[in-house]
């Protein structure tokens, strides 16, 4: 019998452990935490009875993922929600843009920006089935739709701030960028402008949903199929080398690089030890989790039903914000994202005490207080909002990194996304989960196709450990 152990219980770790197990793998995960799953955990933060998301909250890319759609996610119990608008982008003067699931509608609503977006993701939309199958892969592979990939990668390249430039007004430039921002990166920059064309465009075709009654869904529908294929569980133990993990055939690590590192120890070739402890993270998240009363009193009117809200400014604002993170300076008025995912699903809240969700972008391992500085942001394009706060739950870098081990100095997306780590992570090699020892591989957002995409990295790491067993 072939046997497996994965250690962390991340999305993708679990992701790892039910595609082994599929196959007929015994499998066992082991979890340092006293409870599984990773960043796919939500809990009553701040009131009994409002269901906060720990880290992940918003899903753009899951649910039409291969992993999801393989072992059938929604048939054990996931549900997805959306809210009538899938993100809005608020300015001053009540002034904003929203986008909603139809391309047309949302170009329609853009003004003199419009064009450029119905040009911009409409062709996207409509391939972005085969666009997305193409990019939750390794960079480095031979694509079936090179045609398709081309289109994407023509805005994908791009520094962020360039493309803004093809939606002609200021709301509209600000909506594309405030997703752009989800890079963690300078604006300026090249393929800057990856992930928000791959997140509003999937906006448009999928929708940014929500797990109904929390993030925690996600991961308890994966453990009803991993209990069908007989995986086994082991909580509150932390693996410190593979020496503890007796003689598996297969190990799968749902760590950071440089945990894997230090777990494979001298037994892991020098050069592939020195790429995975050079491996760069990328700048923190500060997340404060808000009970409101009565919902946010946005001046905006499409952000008073939008799932998501960017909270930067306009372009020019957000360049500088981000420039100032990447350079370890917090920003004076820092961008905020903010979640109302009780929008999309009702049974979140307690009667009319709604959970927000909300983080901003600080330097890496950020010691400071960001709290102030992420109320004053809602309430600049919210007032009133401070007057509804009943409760609050605070999370700063080092609590998130202490929450989890995966988020080092609070990076949430696990890697900074600059255009080389983007293509070569976590090392320059034709195999990205291969560790160089013999049966044991990387899984964890480290890898491709990286954060967002909850269980990818997990399945396509198990995929290419099946492959060498057989």
């Amino acid at each position: 019998m072939t046997t497996a152990v994965v250690v962390g219980s991340g999305p993708n770790g679990l992701a790892a452990a039910l595609t082994l197990a599929a196959a007929g793998v015994q499998v066992r995960v082991i979890e340092a935490a006293d409870v599984l799953g990773g960043g796919a955990r939500s809990s009553e933060l701040t009131l009994p009875g409002l269901v906060h998301d720990e880290c992940s909250g918003m899903h753009p890319m899951t649910p039409g993922s291969a992993f999801a759609q393989r072992f059938d996610l929604a048939g054990a119990g996931l549900t997805w929600r959306w809210a009538p608008v899938e993100f809005a982008h608020p300015l001053d003067g009540g002034r904003g843009a929203a986008a909603v699931r139809s391309v047309t509608d949302t170009a329609a609503s853009l003004g003199a920006g419009g064009r450029g977006w119905q040009h911009t993701f409409g062709p996207l939309t409509k391939r972005f089935g085969t666009i997305s199958h193409e990019f939750l892969q390794p960079v480095l592979h031979l694509p079936r739709h090179p045609l398709h990939l081309a289109l994407f990668g023509a805005y994908a390249g791009l520094p962020a701030t360039l493309l803004a430039r093809r939606f002609r007004t200021p709301e509209a430039q600000a909506l594309f960028t405030g997703v752009a921002v989800h890079a963690f990166r300078p604006l300026d920059t090249l393929a800057s402008s990856a992930i928000g064309v791959a997140l509003t465009t999937a906006a448009h075709a999928f929708g940014w949903p929500v797990a109904e009654g929390g993030s925690a869904a996600i991961r308890d529908a994966i453990l009803v199929r991993a209990a069908e294929h007989g995986v086994r569980f082991e909580t509150g133990r932390q693996v410190t080398s593979l020496d503890e993990l007796g003689s598996p055939d297969v190990v799968m690590l749902d760590t950071s690089p440089a945990a894997a590192a230090r777990i494979a120890g001298d037994r892991m070739p020098r050069h592939v030890r020195r790429a995975y402890l050079r491996y760069r993270h990328g700048p923190g998240a500060f997340k404060v989790d808000f009970a409101v009363e009565g919902g946010v009193p946005w001046t905006h009117e499409g952000s008073r039903s939008a799932g998501t809200v960017h909270l930067g400014g306009d372009v020019e604002e957000m360049a500088a914000a981000e420039q100032d993170v990447a350079a370890g300076r917090l920003p004076e008025r820092p961008f905020v994202l903010i979640g109302q995912q009780y929008l999309a699903d009702a049974t979140r809240s307690a009667g009319d005490i709604h959970p927000l969700y909300a983080y901003a972008h600080v330097p890496a391992g950020f010691t400071g207080d960001a709290t102030h500085a992420i109320t004053a942001r809602i309430e600049q394009y919210a007032p009133g909002f401070r007057d509804r706060i009943l409760a609050t739950c605070v999370r700063s870098t080092t609590e998130l990194s202490r929450h989890n081990d995966n988020y080092v100095g609070g990076d949430i997306v696990t890697g900074t996304n600059d255009p080389w780590q983007l293509v070569f992570r976590p090392r320059l090699a034709l195999d990205p989960y291969a560790t160089g020892v013999p049966g044991v591989y990387l899984c964890s957002a480290a890898t491709p196709p990286g954060a967002g995409a909850h269980g990818m990295c997990g399945y396509n790491a198990a995929q290419h450990a099946l492959a060498r067993l057989q």
